[in-house]
C-alpha cells in the first residue's frame, strides 16, 4: 500500500468521526489495461465526496452518482467495470480493461487506528476482509507480502514494502531521502559524523549515528531494500558497501566519478567479495538525466532506483559506466554512466 492509500485512510476516519456514513471502494482484479493496480484504494462520502483513486476518474464518477441518487451499501458487494467494450469506452478503461472492486460501509474505525499507528512505527501490517460476514481482522506482514482476492477473502498489506538506507547526511542524501518518502520508501538514513547527524532534519525518516556497515548487518537488508554511499568518505563508503554487496539488496550504489567508481571496485576487490557481487555495484550512481543540482541528483539517483526495481532495462545511462543488467544475474556490462558525473564538482569522489 503506498502513502495515497494511509491518508485514504485518515479521512475516511476523520468522516466517520464527523459523524458521516462512509464507504471503501478497493480495487480486486484487473484485466487488460486497467488504469489502477489491485489494492488501489478509494473512501466515499455520504454526499459524494471522495479521496483516493481506483480509476482514471470515469469509474469514480459513477460510484459518485450512485451514492447520490441513494445507493447505500450495508456490506460489502462486488462490482465490476468494462465487462463489455463499450462499457470499457464509457467508463474510461483503456484496450477494453475490466475493473473488478469491492465496496464495503465502514463500520468501526478501531482498525484504521491501529493500521496507522503500526504503519507510523514503519511495521507491516496486512489486513483481511471476509466478504461474506464483513469481519475485518489484522495481522502481522511481511515484505513479500502482496494483496490478494481469492474470491471470498481479500488481504491487504499496509506499510513500506520498499526500504532505502542512505549513507551520508549532507544536502544531496537530504534531497534523495524526501525524495524516496514521496515514493512511499521507508528511509534510514545512517552518519556518524557528529558535524553532519546534528542537521539532519528529514521528517518521516530514520536516521541512525551507528557505523553504516554494522547498521547493514543489523537491518537484515532483503530484496526490498536498496543501499545507496553518498559520503565520499572510503572509510564509510567502502565498508558500507563491503556488507551490502553479500546481501540479497536488489539495488546497492556509490556515488563517485567513473574514474572514482574504478578505483572502488579495485579496492573492493582486494576483500572478500567475488566479482559477481562487485559487478552488482550501480557507479556512477544514478541516470543521465544531465543533473547538475542536488535535487536534479537525487531524483537520477531515484530513477534509477525504479528502473532497477521493476525490471527496466537502463538505457539512459552514460557510455563507459559498469552497472548490472536489468532483469538479470548481476554483471558488469558496457552501458551509459549516471548524470550524477555531471553534477558540480562538490559531487564528485
Amino acid at each position: 500500500m503506498d502513502s495515497l492509500d494511509l491518508e485514504v485512510l485518515r479521512q475516511a476516519r476523520q468522516w466517520h468521526a464527523d459523524g458521516r456514513r462512509v464507504w471503501l471502494v478497493t480495487v480486486l482484479e484487473t484485466w487488460g489495461s486497467a488504469p489502477r493496480p489491485p489494492g488501489a484504494l478509494l473512501a466515499m462520502r455520504d454526499d459524494g465526496q471522495v479521496v483516493g483513486s481506483v480509476s482514471g476518474g470515469c469509474v469514480e464518477d459513477d460510484l459518485i452518482d450512485r451514492v447520490r441518487k441513494g445507493e447505500r451499501v450495508a456490506r460489502p458487494s462486488l462490482v465490476s467495470y468494462g465487462v463489455t467494450k463499450d462499457e470499457a469506452a464509457r467508463f474510461g478503461l483503456p484496450c477494453g480493461g475490466t475493473l473488478r472492486l469491492v465496496q464495503e460501509p465502514l463500520a468501526d474505525t478501531g482498525w484504521i487506528d491501529e493500521v496507522l499507528a503500526r504503519t507510523a512505527r514503519h511495521e507491516l501490517v496486512a489486513r483481511r476482509l471476509v466478504l461474506a460476514s464483513g469481519a475485518v481482522t489484522l495481522e502481522p506482514a511481511s515484505r513479500d507480502d502482496a494483496f490478494a482476492f481469492d474470491g471470498q477473502v481479500m488481504r491487504a498489506t499496509y506499510g513500506p514494502r520498499w526500504r532505502l538506507m542512505i549513507v551520508g547526511a549532507g544536502q544531496l542524501s537530504r534531497a534523495v531521502a524526501e525524495i524516496a518518502l514521496l515514493c512511499d520508501f521507508e528511509v534510514i538514513c545512517c552518519d556518524p559524523r557528529e558535524e553532519y547527524h546534528l542537521s539532519w532534519n528529514v521528517a518521516g525518516s530514520r536516521f541512525s549515528k551507528a557505523m553504516p556497515d554494522d547498521l547493514v548487518l543489523e537491518l537484515r537488508l532483503d530484496a526490498h531494500s536498496a543501499v545507496v554511499a553518498l559520503t565520499h568518505d572510503p572509510k564509510l563508503d567502502d565498508m558500507t558497501l563491503l556488507e551490502a554487496l553479500k546481501s540479497p539488496a536488489f539495488y546497492i550504489g556509490a556515488l563517485g566519478s567513473r574514474v572514482n567508481t574504478a578505483r572502488r571496485r579495485e579496492r573492493l576487490a582486494q576483500f572478500e567479495l567475488t566479482a559477481e557481487q562487485i559487478a552488482r555495484l550501480h557507479g556512477p550512481i544514478g541516470l543521465d538525466l544531465g543533473a547538475k543540482t542536488p535535487a536534479e541528483i537525487a531524483v537520477a539517483i531515484l530513477a534509477e532506483i525504479i528502473a532497477v526495481r521493476h525490471g527496466v532495462a537502463l538505457a539512459q545511462k552514460k557510455p563507459g559506466s559498469a552497472y548490472p543488467a536489468a532483469g538479470e544475474a548481476p554483471a558488469l556490462a558496457e552501458g551509459p554512466v549516471c548524470g550524477t558525473s555531471r553534477g558540480p564538482q562538490s559531487m564528485k569522489a
